[in-house]
């Protein structure tokens, strides 16, 4: 029994322990959190989450087919997100009319929620704009996924921009973040979920085989070439199916092939030097905007590597971009408000 009472406080201090680790360098808290798929709310391990909760009860018409409790690290990376899907809202003291729905990244395996969500929040409330920050579905392979969850977002969000006195809403995203922003900005289903502005940081905008891209990304997101390419266990027919069913899906994804001329304004920021999403992904991006005549900014430093997100000096002890984070808050800030009506 001694033992066994060893063990059990032994967990629980672990648990305790963790939960402690895993708390944002920001005593900002949401004013809500909206459960997309859930009938009423439910208790979540996720130290940030609103003073007031709501559920929205939406039907899953695709499931991402995973189980069991989502799970934290100590930088707020939250993994394995299924049915609690959710958004955390951010409303300032003085809106100016502009709303930021944000999608952090993490590589379609987890949702990066400080360093690109509530540091974030922190910042556009501090511009008088409204945010919503997405804590979507992991689409383990479930394409369709992700993007249904921001998508549903923008509908709540404009039903309810009345009132919260919002007049624009846009999207933000950063590295799958940024793809899965990148699509919602070019594969809007029809104006409520059509952004009127899109800011996209180390984004990941190919998914084809041209364009470098970034393959935990493309993987996560499609599932693995191999399974697609594979002749094992097919008929002839299904093989064909695939690699067709392959090639589409790589190309719908691939947003930078996907611009037209009625593709909303975007603010483009990237750094040279990044090893894990290249460059190239926010270049051709940015062209294809040109080609299109569609307002664009772009921004390239020729350092700080991929993942700074907003974690200023004001959060993290390293700033990897501290050198041109004034600038590009500078920039950004401007570009706000050159779009705002």
């Amino acid at each position: 029994m001694k033992n066994i009472h060893i063990i059990l406080f032994s967990a629980i201090m672990m648990a305790v322990s963790v939960s402690a680790q895993a708390q944002p360098n920001s005593k900002l808290r949401p004013d809500k959190t909206v459960f997309l798929y859930q009938e009423k709310p439910v208790e979540i391990q996720d130290p940030v989450q609103g003073k007031k909760t709501e559920a929205l009860g939406l039907d899953i018409a695709v499931s991402n087919g995973l189980t069991g409790d989502e799970n934290i690290s100590e930088s707020g990376n939250i993994g394995n997100i299924s049915e609690n899907a959710r958004f955390d809202l951010y409303f300032p003291k003085k809106p100016n009319g502009q709303m930021v729905i944000v999608c952090p990244g993490g590589g379609y395996v987890f949702v990066s929620s400080y360093n690109e969500g509530v540091y974030v929040a922190d910042w556009m409330l501090s511009q008088g704009i409204t945010v919503a920050v997405v804590k979507y579905r992991l689409p383990d392979g479930h394409w369709e996924v992700p993007l249904t969850d921001v998508q549903n977002t923008f509908r709540y969000c404009r039903e309810h921009a009345s009132e919260w006195g919002v007049k624009q809403i846009g999207v933000m995203g950063f590295s799958a973040g940024g793809h899965l922003a990148a699509s919602a900005t070019t594969l809007y289903t029809d104006e409520v979920t059509r952004p009127d502005f899109s800011i996209l940081i180390y984004p990941v905008t190919a998914m084809d085989e041209i364009t470098p891209s970034h393959q935990g990304s493309k993987v996560n997101l499609l599932g693995k070439a191999e399974k697609w390419k594979s002749y094992e266990n097919k008929t002839a027919e299904e093989y064909l199916n695939d690699l067709e069913t392959y090639s589409r899906l790589t190309k719908k994804y691939s947003s930078y092939m996907n611009i037209t001329p009625e593709t909303p304004p975007v603010f483009l920021a990237h750094c040279t030097d990044d090893k894990t999403v290249h460059v190239i992904n926010s270049i051709v991006f940015y062209e294809n905007l040109v080609k299109n005549g569609v307002s664009a900014e772009m921004h390239i430093w020729p350092k700080g590597g991929h993942g700074w997100g907003f974690s200023s000096a004001k959060f993290v002890k390293k700033d990897n971009l501290g050198y041109a984070r004034d600038e590009f808050e500078t920039s950004l800030g401007r570009w706000l408000e050159s779009v705002r009506e």
